[in-house]
Formats: structure tokens, sequence, C-alpha cells
């Protein structure tokens, strides 16, 4: 069974990060919602806490196959912050397991220099902490193992294209209809 890691920092965008949990467990992808703290709570960026699955320093990143960064501030600083995590992204992208993103989070691939070679997007106003081949303006970029998405609005899509890129195009399809978007 595919494996994914959402990671949430204090000051999360709960939307961005909940709409990936939700809609993956649905399409019965397992997902590990993994606090940035040894401390299980997370409260987001709109006051929302959110019990996590896990802590960063229970997991083993390698049984993952995705790895998943929501945005907000000043959630995304904290990803960036963090070295433990910035190892293992730059690790998964380097072993070419999927590592995405969304909103401001991709500016964390950005710093570790992992978008030189990509086209991305992000948080419109943070293109230029990308780093990035190019930079793109639609919802959802995936360049090779790298997905990036742009924001709230966006996070429905950017949760259809990971459960297309693990589980088909057909899966993706079925749970976009059963949830009504169209």
């Amino acid at each position: 069974m595919e494996k994914v890691a959402v990671f949430l920092a204090e000051g999360f965008e709960e939307i961005e990060g909940l709409m990936v949990v939700d809609l993956l467990r649905r399409a019965q992808i397992a997902v590990d919602m993994v606090s940035m703290s040894e401390n299980k709570q997370v409260t987001g960026s709109h006051q929302i806490t959110v019990t996590a699955d896990t802590t960063i320093g229970q997991i083993h990143f390698e049984s993952y196959d995705v790895l998943v960064l929501p945005g907000g501030m000043p959630g995304t600083n904290r990803l960036k912050e963090c070295a433990v995590l910035c190892d293992a992204l730059t690790a998964a992208y380097k072993n070419g397991r999927k590592i995405a993103a969304i909103c401001a989070a991709p500016t964390v691939f950005g710093k570790l220099g992992l978008l030189k070679d990509k086209k991305a997007c992000c948080y419109p106003g943070m293109e230029d902490e990308l780093y990035a081949k190019e930079v793109t303006y639609q919802p959802v970029t995936v360049d090779g193992n790298v997905t990036t998405s742009r924001g709230l609005g966006t996070a429905l899509v950017f949760a259809l294209s990971l459960i297309e890129q693990l589980k088909g195009k057909e899966a993706a399809d079925a749970l976009a209809k059963k949830v009504v978007y169209e």
C-alpha cells in the first residue's frame, strides 16, 4: 500500500494539510500526519488544533512514498528551520522518491536547491524564493518527482494529483466524481 507523510508545523495552513490527508485516505492511501515537534497537538495558522498521528522523531522517512508539506505562515518557516526534515527531503529527492508542497511550502524546496532544474509553482508573490528553472502559474505543477501547488484554493486539485500519481488517473477521477468536484 502507498504511504504518505504530511508534515504539520505550528502555524500550518489547515485546509492545505487536511484536504490532502482526507482525500488520500478516501483513496485508500495510508497517510500519517506528522507533528514537527514531540507534541502531537499542532495548531494551525487559523487556530484549529489537530492531533497528529505521530511525531517527526518517531518516523522512518524512507518508509514513505511521498513527503508532503502544507503551506501557511509561520508553519512554512518552521519547516525550513528543521534540519532533520530538510535532510530527509533532500535524500528523498536525490533517491527519486516523491516530494510535494503547496502554497508557501515550495519555497522550502527552493531553499534546498531542489528546484534549480524543475518547473514549480507557489503562492503568488513568493516566486523569487523558488529558485526554479521555470515558474508556472498552473494550479498544480508536476515535474519528475516534485509536485507543487499554489494555495488553499488549489488544495483539492493538489490532492487529486497525488492520488493520480500513486493510484492512477482512474482512481483520481473516481474520487473527484465522488466528492462532486467538477
